[in-house]
């Protein structure tokens, strides 16, 4: 009997086996994406409705944006180099009343609080620093506008755009008083915009979405004080990731 080597069978079909093997990969793959493409639509008619409710869970980080007064270039404060903001970390609470106003718009309101830290240094000629940290808590109430794209599957994308008015509940900085530390306002207003997505599960809705807010109420208080006196403007600018469930 003739003796069959099997790596010149193997050889001789290793095209048809390449090509089963092939097959059998990508089977469960178009099984998945037919999965995909006719997939079930959870809550199909969640955006029918004209009001809803939720609640927002945010992370952000913020920082003040300075703006030296003429006082800053003046033989007083020839000892101070500069004046530089940090940015740190602080976290929201709120919730959610969200109006449908046509297929895609929908207008909404996030009133929430939050809680933030924003630091300045002063650097000196001598190589000596002086910090100041104001921690404040604001009840905040973010107006919306939100453009929503065509929901597919149990995806949507949207864009947000609007103001929010704050007003501040308690604060402090790390000098213990305004009159020996910076002087701060305790309003503030902010323009806002940030884009996200949507995701429909069986029970519930959740939204990814980041958000950048720019300030343009003047932050610096009134009081003359020695750590205010090199600023004409302190602005808030704020990065905000939102967890949104409705």
């Amino acid at each position: 009997m003739p003796n069959v080597d099997f790596w010149d069978k193997f050889i001789i079909h290793r095209y048809q086996i390449g090509l089963a093997c092939l097959l059998l990969f990508l089977l469960p793959q178009v099984g998945q994406a037919q999965l995909f493409r006719w997939a079930r639509q959870h809550n199909s008619s969640y955006d029918n409705q004209k009001i809803t409710y939720g609640f927002s869970i945010g992370l952000h980080t913020s920082s003040y944006q300075v703006k030296y007064s003429n006082q800053f270039v003046s033989p007083k404060l020839d000892s101070l180099t500069q004046v530089q903001p940090v940015f740190s970390p602080g976290f929201s609470l709120g919730f959610l009343v969200n109006y449908k106003i046509g297929e895609f718009f929908d207008f909404r309101v996030m009133p929430k609080a939050g809680f933030y830290a924003h630091k300045l240094y002063y650097y000196f000629t001598n190589s000596a620093t002086q910090s100041q940290l104001v921690e404040s808590t604001l009840v905040e109430f973010p107006v919306l506008l939100k453009y929503k794209s065509v929901r597919r599957g149990n995806v949507r994308m949207y864009m947000v755009g609007g103001f929010t008015a704050a007003v501040q509940a308690s604060g402090k900085n790390d000098q213990g008083n305004s009159t020996a530390g910076l002087s701060i306002q305790k309003h503030n207003f902010s323009l806002d915009a940030g884009m996200g997505f949507d995701f429909y599960f069986p029970l519930f809705k959740l939204s990814q979405e980041i958000r950048f807010s720019r300030g343009i109420s003047n932050m610096l208080g009134s009081e003359s004080t020695p750590y205010s006196v090199p600023l004409s403007r302190l602005n808030t600018n704020t990065i905000s990731v939102y967890w949104i469930f409705q």
